[in-house]
């Protein structure tokens, strides 16, 4: 059924930003789902299954630059039966990424043209403040606004002291506390999805995404599965990204459920998210004062008088040394993709001498 673009978040920053790509004939479409080469693009005129041109794949760089799930694409229809052709990705206003798996210096973008980011976690078993931090820090970083769901409300004894230590951590960023089976609980995410506003869910596994999507559609469109019993760990129901337009206002990007976040590159964002540690290092003896082994540090002041709790601060060095090596594994990369640009420039440049002295 065809979806007026603005429903979709269609604007004048995208209209500006495709008008190179009109006069080519071309149609603009929003990326619903994402599979291995294909991809299911939103058009005005309906869904087409589309891959990337040859021009395209050809130019991108990295594989962050091909289309994501929420990507905006210029998209050339078939003229008879076939796949539809992603001839260009229009600029991104935000972009929720993370570290590839398997790869240290390769960026997977996961969700794009995000507005909203839902951080969802369980207050069950598998509640852990240090991965709420780290899904905080990489959310800051993408140029959405973050938002904490904390689901299955209804589990714990000692709810609120769980839901007063996660607001202690998320400073000003907005902390709701539901239950899915709780009728109306999941209504309050509705104020962040207004005509034309994109949220993304993302968590572990088993820590109800697919269920609070079907709370929201109104019915069970995603399959959902029970949490193991004995150790209450989730086991994976998404296993695509896809971007779900709902019945009344907004739209969704539901995302599989991921065991580990590997970080990609968070060092604008890491004083905001640790705020409380940036405000004490201001009091410490120096000013290069990294909050290890030196002599007047307040930081560590701060723990010793329980001020700050040591896990905080084990946090904060854990994700600064795992960005400082991303970083290095980034910069050796760059260099030995230079070395080979320059090994074929060279090549090719001695080769045309030697052709131009032999005539």
């Amino acid at each position: 059924m065809p979806i007026p673009l603005d429903r979709l978040g269609w604007n004048p920053r995208l209209e500006g930003a495709f008008a190179e790509h009109a006069t080519d004939g071309l149609v603009p479409g929003r990326v619903a789902l994402e599979h291995t080469h294909i991809y299911r693009v939103i058009t005005e005129s309906g869904e087409s299954l589309a891959r990337v041109s040859g021009r395209l794949r050809h130019r991108a760089a990295a594989r962050a630059e091909f289309p994501a799930v929420g990507d905006w694409v210029a998209l050339e229809l078939p003229k008879d039966a076939g796949d539809a052709r992603i001839a260009a990705v229009l600029p991104r206003h935000s972009r929720f990424s993370r570290r590839a798996a398997g790869d240290p210096t390769e960026e997977q973008v996961v969700a794009a043209n995000v507005d909203m980011v839902f951080l969802v976690t369980g207050l069950d078993g598998d509640f852990n403040l240090r991965r709420i931090e780290r899904y905080l820090l990489v959310a800051s970083e993408s140029g959405a606004s973050p938002v904490i769901i904390l689901n299955k409300a209804d589990v714990p004894a000692d709810r609120e002291a769980m839901v007063a230590e996660v607001r202690a951590l998320a400073g000003a960023v907005p902390v709701h506390a539901i239950s899915c089976h709780v009728a109306g609980d999941v209504d309050v995410l509705k104020q962040y999805l207004g005509f034309g506003q994109t949220a993304a869910l993302l968590g572990s596994s088993g820590v109800g995404k697919s269920t609070i999507v079907n709370r929201l559609v109104g019915h069970d469109l995603l399959r959902t599965r029970e949490v193991r019993d004995w150790d209450n760990r989730g086991r994976h129901t998404s296993t695509v990204r896809q971007l779900i337009v709902l019945p009344d206002a907004g739209v969704l990007i539901d995302t599989p459920g991921m065991r580990e976040l590997q970080l990609w590159d968070v060092v604008e964002t890491m004083g905001g998210t640790f705020n409380d540690i940036e405000s004490l290092a201001e009091e410490c003896r120096f000013r290069d004062c990294r909050h290890r082994q030196e002599p007047g540090c307040a930081v560590r002041g701060a723990i010793e008088a329980d001020r700050l709790s040591a896990g905080r601060l084990e946090s904060y060095h854990k994700l600064q040394d795992e960005q400082a090596y991303q970083s290095r594994q980034v910069d050796q990369r760059a260099q030995i993709e230079q070395r080979r640009r320059w090994k074929v420039l060279t090549k090719a440049a001695h080769k045309r001498m030697k052709e131009k002295g032999s005539r």
